[in-house]
């Protein structure tokens, strides 16, 4: 039963982490489609606007100076390296502002921050095939910057002039310059633009996850009281089989000696045996029927063994009973406690049984020694658990459930006492129990 629980929870487990999984790679994947869309948007009004910057280049003249003439004097090392990008550098620097403002009024009612950043990549000589710069040259840019483009676009384009050298004889020059561009886009506020749009999607998915999570807990906390009720169940139907045997047992041997001839004391033993088999009975209808205390007199003590002196004609039961009034501990739990500790010493050797009981200043003291085989000292510390039996060769040599000494901590534990108990191998062992009690 708990085998097969552990695996139901196991296999709930697996399927709620799988459910998870899928929730979270529709809701990703829903992010990025969601994204994309943003940045085609972003992409689709903005690319007009950036081509025109770079129509014919794009750059607006400085006095004297075009484009295609920056180029032809930079390759012709008319001007340094230095005044080459500086060029770029103060044209980007003019019209930062505007470009900026521009794409931020294109957007500001969709709350997009936006940045862009145009650069050529390469500048080729075309007649030659050289490359002019070394690394990507930044054109324009936004005053928000582009640290992780996503989106880009990429353009080619050439530009051609041709001139005359005044050197004698005159050559006429092909100037033309093949040119790579990118336009890099960026929206700085893409996070939470996205998550603004999925809330719904997220909460809903949230919200899924969470009931059934619930309804997974609430399972597993039923499942976990309904085996708790199994094994009290269990305990109780362990413990009522258990305590019948005794009177059974000794009925049996009651009815045999009726047989035989009629012995005063055989009829009372009868009359104790089936109370106590119908106080058995009782414990199965405990909720049907009204909690009575059975208190135990002084005398109920010596009944106990008489019972089994009764049944265990062939030991020897030595009663040393010094309770001069009645007690508040339950009778039944009494004889339960008092014959499982004497049936336990019968079963493993004892000839003689010693049972010592007084009461001392508000205790009950009870002592049960023997002379039977006896435990090894390491079997001391698991002889009170559940169906727990001492072995010899890994072979049980009694007969048993292992159930009498874990019902009789039940016992004492109930009463908030405490037992004692010591043993030598072949010598025999002996049980000390405590419980207090008041007037």
């Amino acid at each position: 039963m708990i085998s097969k629980s552990k695996n139901l929870i196991a296999l709930f487990t697996v399927l709620f982490l799988f459910l998870l999984g899928i929730q979270a790679y529709f809701t990703y994947k829903t992010y990025q489609l969601r994204e994309r869309e943003i940045y085609r948007t972003i992409h689709k009004r903005l690319t007009p606007y950036t081509d025109r910057l770079e129509d014919k280049g794009g750059v607006k003249k400085i006095p004297n100076q075009s484009l295609q003439q920056i180029f032809i004097k930079y390759n012709n090392k008319e001007i340094s390296k230095k005044e080459f990008l500086d060029f770029f550098t103060t044209n980007r620097k003019n019209v930062e502002k505007q470009f900026s403002q521009y794409v931020d009024n294109e957007f500001k009612k969709e709350g997009y921050i936006i940045a862009v950043k145009i650069e050529y990549k390469s500048i080729t000589f075309v007649p030659t095939k050289t490359n002019l710069i070394d690394q990507p040259i930044i054109v324009y840019e936004t005053e928000n910057k582009v640290t992780e483009p996503g989106s880009t676009n990429t353009g080619t384009w050439e530009t051609s002039s041709k001139s005359v050298s005044d050197d004698l004889p005159k050559i006429e020059r092909n100037n033309t310059f093949f040119l790579k561009s990118q336009t890099s886009y960026q929206i700085l506020n893409i996070k939470n633009i996205v998550f603004k749009d999925l809330a719904l999607l997220i909460l809903c998915c949230i919200a899924i996850l969470s009931s059934v999570l619930i309804l997974y807990i609430f399972t597993v906390k039923n499942l976990i009281r309904q085996q708790r009720q199994v094994e009290i169940l269990h305990t109780v139907v362990d413990n009522i089989s258990h305590e019948f045997k005794t009177p059974i047992a000794t009925l049996k041997i009651a009815s045999k000696a009726l047989k035989k001839n009629l012995n005063p004391e055989t009829l009372p033993l009868i009359d104790r045996q089936i109370t106590r088999l119908e106080n058995l009975m009782s414990q199965l209808h405990e909720d049907e029927t009204e909690e009575e205390i059975s208190t135990t007199k002084p005398e109920d003590w010596d009944f106990f063994i008489e019972d089994l002196i009764f049944t265990y004609s062939e030991i020897q039961f030595d009663l040393k009973n010094e309770i001069s009034q009645e007690l508040p501990f339950d009778k039944n739990l009494m004889e339960t406690m008092v014959k499982n500790l004497c049936e336990n010493s019968v079963k493993y050797g004892a000839s003689i049984v010693k049972v010592k009981i007084t009461q001392p200043l508000h205790h009950l003291e009870i002592e049960v020694s023997d002379n039977g085989q006896g435990m090894e000292k390491k079997e001391l510390k698991s002889i009170f658990e559940k169906f727990y039996r001492i072995q010899s060769n890994n072979i049980h040599n009694t007969k048993g459930l292992g159930l009498g000494l874990y019902f009789i901590q039940k016992i004492i534990k109930k009463y908030n006492g405490k037992i004692e108990v010591a043993s030598k191998l072949k010598e025999g062992t002996t049980f000390k129990i405590q419980m207090p009690y008041e007037n």
